[in-house]
């Protein structure tokens, strides 16, 4: 069976179709449409897959790349935000960041110019 999750994202809301025995799912509470509304913002959710993506970035960069893409897949869990999913197809989100060191610092480090 499917589960609907209720998220507030911006002004408004999103629902999210979430399989019933999916991590997280359990402990929302239930609204009279039957949508389980997760009490959490969108944005708060998927902050927490924030530092998996920060921790791939700074590890690839120290084999100095011409350019680094990460791709990974972002799944909704209801009261317990957001977890990285075990495969694309299973993911709400997929996220592919490309960072190019000649042109950009890591998140969180400065670019020094010399000369």
């Amino acid at each position: 069976m499917t589960e609907v999750l209720r998220y507030e994202v911006g002004s408004g809301t999103v629902l999210v179709e979430a399989a019933d025995n999916s991590y997280g799912v359990d402990h929302p509470a239930r609204n009279e449409q039957g949508i389980l509304d997760t009490g959490r913002r969108l944005e708060d959710a998927l902050a927490s897959v924030r530092p998996a993506a920060r921790a791939a970035l700074e590890a690839m960069a120290e084999l100095t790349p011409e350019q680094i893409q990460v791709e990974f897949g972002v799944k909704l869990a209801g009261d317990a935000g957001a977890v990285i999913a075990k495969s694309s197809s299973d993911a709400h989100f997929v996220l592919r960041m490309t960072w190019n060191p000649a042109a950009a610092a890591l998140p969180g480090e400065e670019i020094t110019h010399n000369g």
